[in-house]
């Protein structure tokens, strides 16, 4: 059934009835005139509500039109009067070429009006599948597309409701999306529905209620397209889906392997201290002295703190990486930090020289003090370990110049150890998880210490960057020195 005989099905006579009446208005005009205008005139005039008619109502109307006005130009306009008989064979060729004329202005005019309209419900078309495929463009969830898909649907079809379905695709629940809201529930069957497929096979369903947008002969064409171009979509989304979930368990993976690997690295040798220290010690057969025994229990004891470090360091990986590192900053003296952290690691730093040059000057600090602990800690356990022995471990802290980069409310504080340099490109991943400064097989290390005081420092509102120097590497970090916008109080003194 094309679109005019569907649309001339439901309209009523008084569609028909209104073009025809303006042929007997016309000729109520031009009665009085019949002696003054020739039939040519009369003929050309009554050509006018042939083609008003025609554009305006459309082909059937417009044909009806030229009948009447054929009809009442003979009964009324041509001799003998009141008859439709005709003497003149000039008044018959003049009948029929109106006739002719009239019918051929109906055509033409009914059939350049249709294929206005044609063009324009394309371009209507048209449209709204450009706005589908710049909906579409860039998103990639499938429940997203899904509710693009219905939305697009909804307004080109002028439907009470669209229901798009997708189905569970790789491991995926299914989706369901109604516009134009989940809420009201649909009576009776969809009008239109279509499947969802691609080569892969069906992805889901679209499901029209109403829709009155579309004719009927093209309704279930635009679904098609809609379905093909939301299906693509649907399988592309899924597909990026798929790929980011297997990048990630790949990363996942990888950083398991790496995180195995290195902590197994790193637990083997206090372990195998420990273990020679207590199996030396059960042994009832060796006499040992005061002083040996002391030196092996302390073994025991540093290398359990080894162990306890390298355990908070996976726990406070755990927590940074999560977002629940929370420092608890309190006022507090740094010199006092960092005499505390190189007592507990004499034995460590038994090797190097360590100088420690923290001006008396400088004010309470508002940092977590275990947290800080922690940083100095995995610093100079860093520079212990790559630095040769014999060397020197600076640490030095300073309030920030008015000639620097820094502000002016900020501490400086620095860690330097006469290292091996580290090139351009590792200065930038040096920071980063699992990263080491040479080879894994010459140092232990699990490659967490520096990624930790990265995200402790950035917690407290600082910032921290590795340079190289002359002579080896420098660690630097910065400190806020003011609390919730309060300076630091000034510390006392005992006067002699």
């Amino acid at each position: 059934m094309n679109e005019q005989t569907h649309h001339s099905r439901n309209r009523s006579p008084v569609y028909y009835l209104l073009p025809i009446a303006t042929i007997p208005l016309v000729t109520l005009l031009l009665f009085p005139l019949r002696g003054d205008l020739s039939t040519t005139t009369v003929a050309l005039i009554f050509l006018l509500p042939v083609l008003i008619n025609t554009t305006y109502w459309g082909l059937v109307p417009g044909i009806l039109t030229a009948l009447a006005a054929f009809l009442a130009y003979n009964y009324f306009f041509l001799q003998p009067y009141y008859t439709f008989i005709v003497h003149e064979s000039q008044d018959i060729v003049a009948l029929v070429i109106f006739l002719v004329v009239a019918i051929l202005i109906s055509q033409l005019v009914g059939q350049a009006k249709k294929n206005l309209a044609e063009s324009m419900k394309r371009e209507r078309e048209l449209t709204h599948l450009y706005e589908l495929s710049l909906a579409l463009t860039g998103v990639n969830n499938v429940k997203e597309i899904a509710s693009v898909i219905a939305a697009q649907a909804l307004e080109m079809f002028q439907a009470s409701m669209v229901r798009v379905r997708v189905y569970p695709i790789f491991g995926e629940a299914e989706h369901l999306v109604q516009a134009p809201s989940p809420d009201p529930v649909p009576e009776g069957s969809p009008k239109l529905s279509s499947a969802l497929v691609t080569a892969r096979g069906g992805l889901g369903e679209i499901q029209i209620w109403r829709g009155d947008g579309v004719d009927g002969a093209s309704q279930e064409r635009i679904l098609r397209t809609f379905a093909s171009q939301g299906a693509l979509a649907i399988e592309r989304a899924a597909l990026v889906e798929s790929e980011t979930r297997a990048k990630v368990l790949e990363e996942s993976d990888r950083l398991k392997t790496a995180l195995l690997s290195s902590v197994s690295h790193e637990l083997r040798s206090p372990l195998a201290t420990i273990k020679a220290a207590i199996t030396s010690l059960l042994n009832d057969q060796v006499g040992w002295e005061e002083k040996a025994r002391k030196d092996l229990l302390t073994a025991v004891d540093e290398e359990t703190d080894l162990l306890n470090r390298l355990v908070g360091n996976l726990l406070d990986m755990s927590r940074i990486e999560t977002g629940a590192l929370r420092p608890d900053r309190q006022w507090n003296i740094l010199s006092e930090i960092v005499d505390g952290v190189a007592g507990r690691m004499h034995r460590m730093l038994k090797d190097h020289e360590l100088k420690i040059d923290i001006p008396e000057d400088i004010p309470l600090v508002p940092v977590d003090y275990v947290q800080m602990e922690q940083v100095f800690t995995n610093l100079l356990s860093n520079s212990a370990k790559y630095a040769p022995k014999g060397s020197t471990i600076g640490l030095t802290a300073e309030m920030a110049r008015s000639d620097s980069d820094l502000s002016a409310g900020e501490l400086l504080v620095q860690v330097t150890n006469e290292g091996p340099q580290i090139t351009p490109l590792n200065l930038e991943r040096i920071f980063d998880k699992f990263s080491r400064l040479t080879e894994a097989e010459k140092v232990s290390s699990t490659g967490l210490g520096l990624s930790i005081c990265k995200g402790i420092i950035e917690a407290h509102g600082g910032r921290i960057w590795a340079e190289n120097r002359e002579r080896g590497i420098a660690f630097k970090f910065t400190l806020p020195l003011t609390l919730d916008g309060i300076q630091p109080p000034v510390i006392e003194t005992e006067e002699p």
